[in-house]
């Protein structure tokens, strides 16, 4: 029988756990078995920069978690090294971050082993498939290009009008006062 302590502070790292996994929009597991402490460092600032938490977990804690939480078809994946990178943010950015981190290191040291967004698990595959998406923000700037630029044309359109009666638009605006 373990000591009460220690169960008391495994029950605790469980509970965190759970929060974190509950309130991330997004998350991956990834097994970074091989990499050095100065890659680990880029890495580790390249996902603080986008927002995205990343620590090393212990794979029977995270089971306990996970299981938890009701995503128990993870459990094969908790072994080995594992580390998981969320985000409460951007969901994209985990999955982008760590895919060009994964394909810049090879597969023999950095794994994606799977994934999670909205209580949904995701495979490598589908992983990789949301990796390639543009940003949250690049996302909105498209769709806001998509809304002005009917009206930009239409402002361009009623300008070349103006100028072939022999108007310009600073003639114009005495006039209409």
């Amino acid at each position: 029988m373990p000591n009460a302590k220690v169960l008391s502070e495994k029950q605790a790292i469980v509970a965190e756990l759970v929060e974190k996994i509950k309130s991330a929009s997004a998350g991956v597991f990834v097994d970074y078995k091989g990499i050095t402490v100065a890659q680990d460092w880029e890495l580790r600032n390249e996902l603080r920069k986008n927002g995205v938490e990343y620590s090393v977990i212990k794979n029977t804690l995270c089971r306990r978690a996970i299981d938890e939480l009701g995503m128990s078809e993870m459990d094969p994946i908790l072994n080995g090294t594992t580390s998981l990178a969320t985000s409460t943010g951007d969901p994209i950015a985990p999955f982008r971050v760590i895919a060009d981190y994964a394909k810049k290191m090879g597969d023999d040291k950095f794994n994606v082993k799977a994934g999670f967004m909205d209580g949904k698990v995701l495979s490598v595959a589908e992983i990789s498939e949301i990796s390639a998406l543009p940003s949250k923000d690049a996302l909105y700037a498209k769709v806001l290009g998509t809304m002005l630029a009917p009206i930009t044309s239409l402002a361009v359109v009623l300008g070349q009008i103006l100028e072939q009666k022999g108007g310009s638009v600073a003639a114009a605006e005495p006039a209409a006062e």
